[in-house]
C-alpha cells in the first residue's frame, strides 16, 4: 500500500507580500501615538495654557495704554487771560490727535496759592509768566512750574498751546489773524511704500514671529529627540523594529510632531490676532494675517526638516545625558534664527529670507513690510522646501544607522556609513 504525503502549497510569497502591506500604514500608526503623546502631556498642555494666557495678557495691557488718558490739571492765576487761553489750546490738541489727555484749568487767587495747590496734590503744574513779567503779558515768556519736574507730555501740550495763544495775540496786535498768517504753512505726510507697516510696529511683528519659531522649533524638536532617546534607552525601539520598518517610525514621529508644532503656532497666532483686535494696532490686521499665512506655510515645510534633523540628535545618544551634546548644534541654529531675524534689517534681512531656516521669519516679515514682491516668497519657500527634502533623505539613512547602536553617543560619520 502507497501513501502519498500531501504537498503543502508554498505560502511564503504571500506572506511576504501580507507582511508588507500590513506595514505600509504604519507610519500613520506611529504618527497619531506621537500626536496623542503629546496631546496628553501634562507637560506641554500646561505651557500652551501658560503661553496663551500670556499673549492674552500683554494684548490686553496694549489694548489698556492705548485707551489709557492721561488727566492733568495746570493751576493758572485768576485773571491772567493768556494763561487760561494757553491751557485751553492745549487742551484741543489730544482732542484733534485722537484723544489720549485732558487738561483742566485750576484758577488760584496768586502765586503762593498756586504753589500751595502744587504742593498739595491738587495741581499737576503752574502756568505762570516767568519772572519780571506782569500777568497777561507774554512778553518774558512762560514758564511751567511743577512740585517735581513737569510731565513731559504736559510739557510737550502746553509747549504749543503757548505758542498758538501767542501767535494769535501777536496776530490781533498787528491788526491780522493768526489762520492768515500761517496761510501755507501745513505740512501733511506721505510715504513712497502706500499703507507699509511702521517701523515699530514691524519691529515688534517680528520679534513675535521669531518668538512662535524659536518656541515652536526648540520645543517641539526637544521632545522629538527626547522621545526617541527614551524608547532607545528603555529598548523598546528594538521590539519595534521587529514590526515597523524604521523609516516609517522616523515617518511617523516627524509627521506627528510636526502636526502638534504647526497646530501650537497656529493657536498662538489666532490668540494673538484676536487679542489685537483690540488694541490701537487692529488697522494692520489684514497685512497682519496675509504675513501669518506665510509664516504658517514656511514653518509647516521648515519643521520637517528640522525635526528629522532633532529625531537623529535622539538616535546618535544612548542615554538622556547624552542629549545635550547631540541636541546642541540644533539649538544654537535656532537660537541664531531667533536673534538674527527680529533684529535685521535692510540688505542682510532681504539675505536672510531666502536662507532656510532663516526664511521662516524674515520672509513673512519683508511680507508684512511691503519689501517683498509676489513672487520672492514662493521662491524663498521652495528653496526651504529642497532643504527640509535633503535634510529628510540624509537623516533617514543616519536615523536608522544609529538608532539600533547602542554603548555611547555615535557621531554623524558613523551613522551614515552603518547598515541598517
Amino acid at each position: 500500500m502507497t501513501t502519498t504525503t500531501p504537498t503543502r502549497p508554498d505560502t511564503q510569497g504571500t506572506l511576504d507580500r501580507t507582511g508588507e502591506e500590513s506595514t505600509r500604514g504604519a507610519w500613520l500608526v506611529v504618527m497619531k501615538r506621537e500626536i496623542v503623546v503629546r496631546a496628553l502631556n501634562k507637560t506641554f498642555l500646561v505651557g500652551l495654557l501658560v503661553s496663551v494666557a500670556i499673549i492674552a495678557a500683554l494684548a490686553g495691557f496694549m489694548a489698556w495704554q492705548g485707551s489709557k488718558t492721561e488727566s492733568f490739571t495746570v493751576a493758572v492765576v485768576a485773571g491772567d487771560a493768556a494763561a487760561t487761553a494757553s491751557v485751553e489750546s492745549a487742551a484741543a490738541i489730544p482732542e484733534e490727535q485722537g484723544g489720549g489727555a485732558e487738561l483742566t484749568t485750576l484758577e488760584v487767587p496768586d502765586d503762593e496759592a498756586a504753589r500751595a495747590a502744587l504742593a498739595d496734590g491738587d495741581a499737576d503744574a503752574w502756568l505762570h509768566p516767568a519772572d519780571g513779567s506782569d500777568a497777561g503779558s507774554t512778553d518774558g515768556g512762560w514758564v511751567l512750574t511743577g512740585q517735581a519736574a513737569p510731565d513731559s507730555t504736559l510739557t510737550r501740550l502746553l509747549t504749543a498751546g503757548v505758542a498758538a495763544q501767542a501767535l494769535d495775540a501777536n496776530a490781533q496786535a498787528a491788526g491780522t489773524t493768526a489762520a492768515e498768517l500761517t496761510a501755507g504753512g501745513t505740512l501733511t505726510t506721505d510715504r513712497v511704500d502706500g499703507d507699509a507697516v511702521d517701523s515699530q510696529t514691524l519691529f515688534f511683528a517680528s520679534f513675535a514671529l521669531a518668538l512662535l519659531f524659536f518656541i515652536g522649533a526648540l520645543g517641539s524638536g526637544q521632545m522629538i529627540a527626547g522621545s526617541v532617546v527614551e524608547e532607545k534607552q528603555s529598548r523598546l525601539v528594538e521590539i519595534m523594529a521587529t514590526a515597523v520598518p524604521l523609516r516609517h517610525l522616523l515617518a511617523g514621529k516627524i509627521l506627528g510632531s510636526s502636526v502638534v508644532a504647526l497646530a501650537q503656532n497656529v493657536v498662538f497666532a489666532a490668540v494673538g490676532l484676536a487679542a489685537l483686535s483690540f488694541t490701537p494696532t487692529a488697522s494692520i490686521l489684514p497685512s497682519l494675517s496675509t504675513s501669518l499665512v506665510w509664516f504658517v506655510l514656511f514653518f509647516a515645510v521648515g519643521f520637517l526638516g528640522l525635526a528629522a534633523l532633532y529625531a537623529v540628535a535622539g538616535a546618535l545618544a544612548s542615554r538622556t545625558e547624552d542629549l545635550q551634546h547631540t541636541t546642541t548644534p540644533m539649538t544654537m541654529a535656532i537660537m541664531g534664527v531667533y536673534f538674527l531675524t527680529f533684529s535685521a534689517s535692510g540688505t542682510f534681512e532681504t539675505v536672510l529670507s531666502y536662507v532656510p531656516v532663516a526664511n521662516v521669519v524674515s520672509m513673512p516679515v519683508r511680507v508684512l513690510s511691503g519689501d517683498a514682491a509676489w513672487w520672492e516668497p514662493v521662491v524663498s519657500l521652495l528653496i526651504l522646501a529642497a532643504f527640509a527634502v535633503v535634510a529628510l533623505l540624509v537623516s533617514e539613512r543616519a536615523y536608522r544607522g544609529a538608532l539600533l547602536q547602542t554603548g555611547g553617543r555615535i557621531g554623524w560619520r558613523s551613522a551614515l556609513a552603518a547598515r541598517a
